[in-house]
């Protein structure tokens, strides 16, 4: 449990966290969450709902569709635990993807602006490398420096760099297929573990330029408002409670590494004592476990988790 008078940060999910159902049990208890899947599916014009409560799940997982769905199904449980349970975060970040999240939670972006940008945004990012010309890889079991040293000796003039700072010794890699599988061979023999990731596109790399300069003609004609608590941002570690530089930020975020490991710790350096991690899966409460032990961290998901994060929220 919490401690008494815990403060509050809600940590939304990235892509990858997806799964067929997620928030079929909140539409069916909670009248905000229905509301929120069928604002979803008005401004998209599109059963988005349907997909993510049946599937299919390949459908699911395609990027286009993966990303408002994750965004969706997050901002419901969010709109959930401020009904249920009191819920008055004192921070708000979110894992790539899961900053667009964070930023309709604190009231900077208006859910439907925000499906219809991460919609777009998969598909930049699907359009901008083609089909098996890139990769991303998980390394554990090496800092940070040592995977980058890595990435340099694989690239051999392609594109590889580390992609997601996660902390814990995991780092992320994305770039050309081919300098990926170098530096699997590179990791093997330092004894890391290296996995290749079920990614479709090699994202938070330079490959992702074309992706990112198509993102800034879209939120050129989005609205962004002050958010109305500290966004703590993935790509600087650090808050943010001005509207200007929220559309460069998230441009910025298409080629920069995901700094998850220092955004966590930005948290903890505000006074944060409980995450919740408001959105599917269990992902981020298992890095903050590495990252941040003091920090009590519950997935608050579906309707077991909100159950979860009340009990911590009374505590």
């Amino acid at each position: 449990m919490a401690p008494a008078g815990a403060v509050v940060a809600c940590l939304f999910p990235g892509q990858g966290s997806q799964r067929v159902g997620m928030g079929r049990d909140l539409a069916a208890e909670f009248a905000v969450a229905r509301r929120t899947f069928e604002e979803a599916d008005a401004r998209l014009g599109m059963a988005l709902s349907r997909l993510c409560f049946e599937g299919p799940e390949e459908a699911l997982r395609a990027t286009e569709n993966a990303q408002p769905a994750i965004l969706t199904a997050s901002i419901a449980a969010y709109r959930v635990l401020e009904e249920a349970a009191a819920l008055e975060p004192a921070a708000v970040a979110g894992h790539s993807l899961g900053e667009w999240s964070a930023l309709v939670a604190a009231g900077a972006l208006a859910l439907g602006d925000a499906v219809v940008g991460v919609r777009e945004r998969g598909r930049l990012m699907q359009e901008a490398v083609p089909p098996g010309e890139g990769a991303m890889a998980a390394i554990l079991g090496l800092e940070a420096e040592a995977v980058a040293a890595l990435c340099a000796e694989a690239a051999e003039g392609d594109v590889l760099v580390p992609a997601n700072l996660n902390g814990g010794g995991q780092v992320v890699v994305a770039g050309h297929t081919r300098a990926v599988e170098r530096l699997l061979g590179l990791a093997a023999a330092r004894r890391a573990r290296a996995q290749l990731l079920a990614v479709s596109a090699p994202f938070h790399c330079p490959l992702m330029e074309p992706a990112a300069a198509g993102l800034a003609r879209h939120l050129a004609g989005v609205t962004f408002r002050e958010p109305r608590l500290p966004v703590v941002s993935s790509v600087e570690a650090r808050p943010v409670r001005g509207a200007a530089e929220l559309p460069g930020l998230l441009v910025k975020q298409m080629t920069a590494p995901v700094r998850w490991e220092e955004t966590v710790r930005a948290l903890a350096a505000l006074g944060a004592t409980l995450a919740l991690e408001t959105g599917p899966g269990r992902v981020l409460s298992g890095l903050n476990k590495r990252i941040a032990p003091s920090l009590v961290s519950v997935p608050a998901g579906d309707l077991d988790g909100i159950a979860r994060a009340r009990e911590a929220l009374a505590a």
